[in-house]
């Protein structure tokens, strides 16, 4: 399957991502683009997290319905961001017209990746080795790395957001972490122009 954007990770900043990308579909710029988000969650913060302190989020909610509402607006607002479930990302590595991602089942290619997995030393993703380094935002003891990046971009047409990124671990960080690469993407898109998508309300 050929994807012009492919979101790897389906916690905060990546669904966060993918919802932004997936708001720009009636955009000239954005029309007809495949995209698509593998759905690790398992390994997600947000499985054992409690919010009593984000802006819009009602107190006492749980960060595991976090992950299950998330998926269901994606398909509910969204149904042609294509969700990847149950498959784990081996590799990526650089072709001629952008990416081959690899997981446990199948292959697929991407003129754009996005990683946006943990930031925990058991990232395993071949590929991304020479990127690899200690969190510069995190206790050296927690053995947490990033990615390094400028501006959440590693190298053309490859980005990481969240934590991975470099940022703290807090839930408003990473969806705006994640936010932030979506428009980068829909930017490049745009051929250039910045850009950004806003829901209004209309009288």
């Amino acid at each position: 399957m050929n994807f012009d954007a492919l979101i790897i990770g389906g916690g905060a900043a990546g669904m966060s991502c993918a919802l932004i990308l997936g708001s720009a579909q009636h955009k000239e710029y954005a029309k007809g683009k495949s995209i698509g988000i593998i759905m690790h969650q398992k390994s997600s913060h947000l499985q054992n997290a409690l919010f009593n302190n984000v802006l819009g989020l009602s107190p006492s909610t749980l960060g595991k319905d976090i992950l299950d509402n998330g998926k269901q607006q994606l398909q509910d607002l969204y149904p042609h961001v294509i969700q990847i479930e149950k498959e784990k990302v081996k590799s990526i590595e650089p072709y001629s017209n952008g990416f081959i991602v690899e997981t446990n089942k199948n292959k697929y290619s991407t003129e754009t990746a996005v990683i946006a997995v943990g930031y925990t030393n058991l990232m395993t993703i071949k590929g991304l080795e020479p990127y690899i380094e200690p969190h510069p935002k995190a206790a050296l003891e927690k053995n947490r790395i990033w990615l390094n990046n400028t501006d959440h971009k590693i190298v053309d047409n490859l980005y990481v957001a969240g934590t991975l990124a470099g940022w703290r671990s807090q839930f408003s960080i990473a969806a705006g972490s994640g936010a932030q690469v979506a428009t980068d993407i829909l930017t490049l898109w745009n051929n250039g122009k910045h850009t950004k998508v806003h829901d209004k309300i209309t009288v």
